[in-house]
């Protein structure tokens, strides 16, 4: 699921706060201002491709699964409500078909009742003050019969089912209770259909935007469809999207191209997830070169951000300075990280030059009023587990501000 499998954040070290100094985004070792005189506040507004957000503090996608009829609705409005302090809020992933489906009770964006359900969720963000991307999902091959059109078979890259022991799709179970369950096979994607995939993509954008989003956010990451393609080891195809990196980043490029000329650059944003190893994505050693051939082939399109996720799928952070250091230096747009994000780390790393602006997910969950929190270095809350994915408003909106004068629906 977006953001939750994997996230390895530790609120207790979140809550911590260091008195050592930071440098400032590029600053010299020998500069003679002090810490505090260098240090960018991520509290302070920022501006992207016309978008001015009140603060630096991203609120990452997060699956809740709670909209059996696939439908935003007043709660769901009301739990991103809560949280619109957050800078920018990236949307929990919204399939743009009922084939990219691969969770249960996830509100889509295919329909206009569905688009009707996320305007709910925009006018209230806006109320707020907030801005908010849509992030676009098609999960691929992490699918199960069940959920698919007329019980066919998920499709991907490949015919190379997803089979380590946490590569799951969330489904009905027979008995009508609701669980986890492996995913089925795949079918690979032909080549003429592809196109027909994009066109899903853009047709999400477009009812994103009627829906009042303030841009969209495209999923290639985590596993799902589009770093299906990306990984040389998953894609075996011959076509004209599989083999070398440029035919691998094909679909990615295509899909962004389209949504582009629909709703302008200005509005289209990425996430990225190098050296991804959760759903089953096989290890590969390319020195990073697929994702900074796409960092340079983002940056002439001009796009509105690159949201890369450090996925500790490993166990371990898989994305180090290093890395985003080329990455910066290929990309030149406004640069996202998420995963087991600090606000230790966060500040090193927007004061380095190295991101601009840190998102969080897991602490958004129990505490709405996160932005707050870390800048009053206030305690933060720690999420339910059990109630992470299903049910209703428990451990979604009952969670409270430490002040508040919202009040449930």
């Amino acid at each position: 699921m977006a953001e939750l499998h994997y996230f390895k954040v530790s609120l207790l070290e979140t809550q911590k706060r260091s008195n050592a100094p930071l440098s400032a985004r590029r600053a010299s070792p020998s500069s003679s201002r002090t810490a505090r005189e260098q240090m960018i506040d991520l509290f302070q507004p920022y501006e992207f491709a016309g978008h001015r957000l009140g603060n630096r503090i991203v609120m990452a996608p997060m699956t809740r699964a709670r909209r059996p009829d696939y439908v935003a609705d007043a709660e769901t409005a009301f739990y991103y409500r809560q949280r619109a302090s957050a800078g920018l809020i990236v949307s929990e992933g919204t399939p743009v078909s009922p084939e990219g489906q691969g969770y249960i009770n996830v509100p889509g964006i295919w329909s206009g009742d569905q688009v009707a359900g996320w305007r709910l969720v925009t006018d209230a963000v806006h109320e707020e003050g907030g801005a908010i991307f849509a992030q676009l999902w098609h999960v691929g091959r992490m699918s199960h019969v069940s959920l698919q059109p007329n019980g066919g078979q998920p499709v991907s890259s490949t015919a190379k089912p997803a089979r380590d022991p946490r590569s799951q799709a969330f489904v009905f179970l027979d008995d009508g209770s609701t669980g986890m369950v492996e995913p089925s096979v795949p079918r690979p994607l032909e080549t003429g259909e592809v196109a027909r995939v994009v066109e899903d993509f853009v047709r999400g954008a477009r009812n994103a935007r009627e829906a009042g989003f303030d841009g969209i956010e495209l999923h290639a990451a985590n596993g799902y469809l589009f770093e299906q393609f990306l990984n040389p080891v998953l894609n075996d195809r011959t076509d004209r999207y599989g083999g070398s990196v440029e035919n691998r980043t094909r679909i990615v490029l295509e899909s962004i191209d389209a949504m582009i000329a629909a709703i302008g650059s200005e509005r289209v944003g990425i996430r990225l997830a190098p050296f991804n190893q959760q759903f089953d994505m096989p290890v590969y050693d390319d020195g990073g070169e697929t994702y900074l051939f796409l960092a340079r082939e983002l940056a002439k399109r001009q796009i509105a951000y690159v949201h890369l996720n450090d996925n500790w799928a490993a166990g371990r952070s898989v994305i180090d300075d290093a890395f985003l250091r080329r990455f910066r230096d290929a990309f030149d747009g406004t640069l996202i990280l998420a995963g087991s994000m600090t606000i230790e780390r966060a500040r090193r790393l927007v004061n380095d030059g190295l991101i601009d602006l840190p998102a969080f997910g897991q602490p958004f969950i129990a505490n709405p009023d996160l932005v707050a929190r870390l800048r009053d270095d206030a305690p933060l809350a720690t999420p339910d587990r059990d109630t992470w994915y299903g049910g209703g408003s428990t451990g979604y909106t009952d969670y409270p501000a430490l002040t508040s004068k919202l009040t449930a629906v």
